[in-house]
C-alpha cells in the first residue's frame, strides 16, 4: 500500500477545489499532520494520476486523489486533492491555482539520466558524474574531448508516477558486448545508449538477465540522477559504454537546478540531434541488436 505522510508544519499551499482560489500556504504553525494512502496490496509503492486515495487527518478520513507532480522553479512537488481542497506539498506558490498543463502526467518522461557514481571518461581520466563541473572536458566516443556546459541534477521521488517508468535500468558489466560497460552501469529507462549505430533507450534493451530494471525497493523513497549537457548533442563514455548527452527533447525544467541553467544561459536555441536512428521501445530495436543482446529470446517467450 502506498502511503504519503505529511508532517505537521510542512510547507503546503492550499487551494479551493471548486473555485481554484488560493486559500493559504505554510509553514503554518497550526497545520496538522495528515496522511494520504491507497487501498492497494502491500507491494504497491506508487501513486498514479487520479488514483482513488484516502485522506486522513486525525480520526477523520475522506476520499482524495493524486493529481500529479507540479513542476515549479525547477522543483517537483506532489499534488493531492479532496472534494474541498487541493494541496501542493512542499511548495510556496501562492496566487491563482496553477494550470493543469504544469503537471507531469503518467505519459510524460520523468528522467533521462545517469545514476550517481557513474564513471564518465574525461581528459584527466574517469570521474564520478556527481563530481563533474561546468568547463570539465569529457571524452566523446570518437576520442575527442568537449567541455561540459551544464550538469542537470534531479531528485526522483519513487512514490509518485508509474513504477516501471521510475525504475532505472542496470547494464551488467559486459552486457553490451566487447567488455562494455566496464562495470555495472545504471541509467534511467529513457536514457539513450549507442549500440551498433542506433541510439537505443535503456528500457528498450531490458532482457531480464544481463540488462534489468532495478526494483524501486533498492532505490529508497528518493534517488538522485545526473545528466551532462554539452554545446551539442554528443556520445560520451559512461563506464566505458557510449551514451548520449542531454538533448532538449526533454525540458530542462525537470531538473532540480534548472534555475542555475536559466541564470547562466537564459533562453537557448533548440539543439540539433545526432543523425543516429533512435529506438524508444523493444520492437523498434533492430533485429540484429535484439539477437546480440538476448532481446529476441525474451520477446519470443
Amino acid at each position: 500500500m502506498a502511503t504519503f505522510d505529511v508532517p505537521a508544519n510542512t510547507i503546503v499551499t492550499i487551494y479551493n477545489a471548486t473555485t481554484g482560489a488560493f486559500v493559504a500556504e505554510g509553514p503554518i504553525s497550526s497545520f496538522a499532520a495528515f496522511s494520504v494512502f491507497d487501498g492497494n496490496p502491500p507491494t504497491d509503492t506508487t501513486f498514479t494520476i487520479s488514483e482513488p486515495l484516502t485522506y486522513q487527518l486525525g480520526a477523520s478520513t475522506q476520499p482524495a486523489s493524486f493529481d500529479g507532480n507540479l513542476q515549479f522553479s525547477g522543483q517537483t512537488y506532489p499534488v493531492f486533492s479532496t472534494s474541498s481542497f487541493v494541496y501542493v506539498i512542499g511548495a510556496e506558490v501562492s496566487g491563482s491555482y496553477p494550470d493543469t498543463s504544469t503537471f507531469i502526467t503518467t505519459t510524460t518522461p520523468f528522467t533521462v539520466c545517469f545514476a550517481e557514481g557513474t564513471m564518465i571518461a574525461t581528459m584527466t581520466g574517469p570521474r564520478r558524474i556527481e563530481t563533474l563541473a561546468i568547463g570539465d572536458r569529457v571524452q566523446r566516443a570518437d576520442g575527442q574531448f568537449c567541455p561540459v556546459k551544464w550538469i542537470g541534477r534531479q531528485t526522483v521521488m519513487t512514490r509518485f508516477g508509474p513504477a516501471e517508468r521510475l525504475m532505472p535500468v542496470r547494464f551488467a558489466a559486459g552486457s553490451l558486448g566487447d567488455g562494455l560497460p566496464h562495470a555495472d552501469l545504471t541509467v534511467t529507462a529513457d536514457h539513450g545508449m549507442l549500440v551498433d549505430g542506433v541510439i537505443c533507450h535503456a528500457g528498450a534493451l531490458v532482457n531480464g538477465t544481463t540488462i534489468t530494471r532495478v526494483p524501486l525497493s533498492e532505490m529508497g523513497e528518493t534517488y538522485t540522477v545526473y545528466h551532462i549537457e554539452t554545446a551539442d548533442h554528443e556520445i560520451i563514455l559512461a563506464n566505458g559504454a557510449p551514451a548520449e548527452t542531454f538533448i532538449d527533447n526533454v525540458s530542462r525544467r525537470v531538473f532540480d537546478n534548472y534555475a542555475e541553467f536559466e541564470a547562466l544561459y537564459g533562453d537557448v536555441p533548440e539543439m540539433e540531434e545526432l543523425p543516429h536512428p533512435r529506438a524508444m521501445s523493444a520492437r523498434q530495436v533492430p533485429f540484429e541488436i535484439q539477437c546480440a543482446l538476448g532481446l529476441r529470446q525474451r520477446n519470443l517467450g
